[in-house]
């Protein structure tokens, strides 16, 4: 999985986004993060020391090509605006559900 900055990780997901377009789906993963990459440590052992700032880990996926990025609580703001306007210019690729008839009763 490949880590990148918030602007490049946006340019990296509109090219995951083209290549989905014709066959496939992009899936993401949103999570809280606080920076550690090691295990809690068991009982008896001095605890880990709380984070001084709350991040979110946003991961892409596509096949087998995997991203990752690390918003800071600074930054979600504009994120969010960044990633809201992607996904309209990339969602008018989906299907219409075709829903089934139904009869009705003649009575």
């Amino acid at each position: 999985m490949v880590l990148l900055e918030n602007d490049s990780f946006l340019s990296e997901l509109t090219k995951l986004f083209q290549k989905a377009r014709l066959d496939g789906s992009v899936s993401m993963t949103f999570k809280r993060y606080d920076g550690y990459n090691r295990p809690i440590p068991r009982e008896g052992r001095p605890p880990l020391a709380e984070p001084t700032e709350h991040m979110c880990l946003v991961r892409a996926k596509f096949r087998s090509k995997k991203i990752a990025t690390v918003i800071h609580q600074k930054d979600v703001n504009k994120f969010q605006v960044a990633y809201s306007s992607l996904l309209k210019g990339n969602l008018d690729g989906l299907k219409k559900l075709k829903k089934p008839k139904t009869k009705t009763k003649a009575e």
